[in-house]
């Protein structure tokens, strides 16, 4: 399953997101450290079924009338405060709970109603803007610390007559969830000394800068948007860099009442139907809410799990099945699961996903959606319905 972290400041509503994502209980208080555990919790990221194809819906858990929820991990890492990476407000701690996620959303306080430590001030008192850069600052100075002092030890195995740098860095960094691959692929983008005693600082810091970005990439949740200043929002957007608008609490209030049939919503519509239960408070608050939907294309908390999981990972969705006819399991359950995957795998990446047996025993697939076999090298596209065909 996928990994996906929330990090951030304290107080810019990262518990909140992860209730709302989650529906599970956590503390959520407006003072720092609310979270010192990191919680985790599965939600789930949406697209389209394949069942839309069909003239009649999915019997899935996870489809709503065309609407399909893939699962995820996700996981709540305490607020960072400036210096983390020196240990400050736990940080060290904090920071080694992202070394677990496969991607990050930097959720931050679009309001400007939180300072640099994650104390409430005024609404647009703080900018926001300095919160954009601060995470990845941290992650990658407390990574260069790591390398920093792990670096004795590749000096070492350097004068060893079989050293390869590639292979050094790819046993330290392995606990970063660096795999050799991007290893290789990081260090063809690097200008380093040969010898690593020749290695500086800089190299250093540099390396880590760019194993962070190749292995933790970010997502900014622009969080309070309901309450952000304008100015505060469109500066947040026009930056270089993912930016998701988002309001958790409207989100969370959002399941809560379609809980209790008061709307009519499902996590990632950009609209929503007020019942008529609701009292005149709740009706005014709702329509509140849907306004900045309607400006924001939703609340953007499933927003920013799909682009993280979806364009930053660039993973696909594909759809095992043992009829291809009827596009069901072995029991007539109709696309009964979906496995998320990086784009450009295949068939026998699939197979491999549901059972490592079935994977070693793979002979051929089948494209459900076209009745035609398709070779072991095939690329799987986003909701390909896929027959396996193996010895186990």
């Amino acid at each position: 399953m996928l990994s996906i972290a929330l990090a951030g400041k304290p107080n810019a509503g990262k518990s909140t997101f992860y209730t709302a994502a989650t529906m599970a209980d956590v503390d959520v208080a407006n003072y720092p450290f609310t979270t010192i555990d990191a919680n985790r919790g599965v939600s789930y990221v949406r697209t389209e079924c394949p069942c839309l194809e069909r003239e009649d819906r999915c019997n899935a858990d996870n489809c709503a009338d065309g609407k399909r929820y893939v699962p995820i991990e996700l996981i709540d890492v305490a607020g960072l405060v400036p210096g983390a990476h020196e240990g400050k407000g736990l940080g060290n701690q904090f920071l080694d709970e992202l070394t677990n996620a496969d991607v990050i959303v930097n959720v931050v306080d679009a309001s400007g109603g939180t300072n640099e430590k994650g104390e409430p001030v005024d609404i647009g008192e703080h900018d926001p803007l300095e919160d954009i850069d601060f995470i990845e600052e941290e992650m990658d100075l407390w990574l260069a610390g790591i390398v920093d002092r792990n670096w004795e030890a590749v000096e070492r195995k350097s004068r060893s007559p079989d050293f390869d740098i590639d292979d050094a860095l790819a046993d330290m960094l392995s606990g970063f969830g660096a795999s050799p691959k991007q290893i290789a692929t990081v260090l063809r983008e690097l200008d380093y000394p040969e010898d690593p005693i020749q290695w500086e600082d800089t190299h250093r810091e540099e390396l880590a800068r760019l194993v962070r970005e190749r292995t933790k990439p970010i997502v900014v949740a622009a969080n309070k948007i309901d309450v952000a200043p304008e100015d505060h929002v469109e500066k947040l957007l026009d930056l270089d860099k993912p930016v998701i608008p988002t309001t958790a609490e409207g989100e969370l209030a959002l399941r809560r009442a379609a809980d209790n049939e008061l709307v009519d919503y499902d996590p990632g519509d950009e609209t929503v139907e007020i019942g008529d239960e609701v009292s005149d408070a709740q009706r005014e608050a709702l329509e509140d809410l849907t306004e900045a939907m309607a400006e924001y294309g939703g609340t953007g908390v499933q927003g920013a799990l799909n682009h993280a999981v979806y364009d930053l990972l660039e993973h696909i969705t594909a759809y095992p099945v043992e009829d291809a006819s009827k596009w069901s399991d072995g029991s007539g359950n109709i696309l009964p699961d979906a496995h998320l995957l990086p784009d450009g795998s295949t068939p026998v990446d699939l197979a491999y996903a549901v059972h490592s047996d079935i994977g070693d025993g793979y002979l051929h697939a089948v494209n459900a959606k076209t009745d035609r076999e398709v070779g072991e090298d095939y690329e799987l596209e986003e909701g390909d319905v896929i027959k396996i065909v193996s010895t186990n």
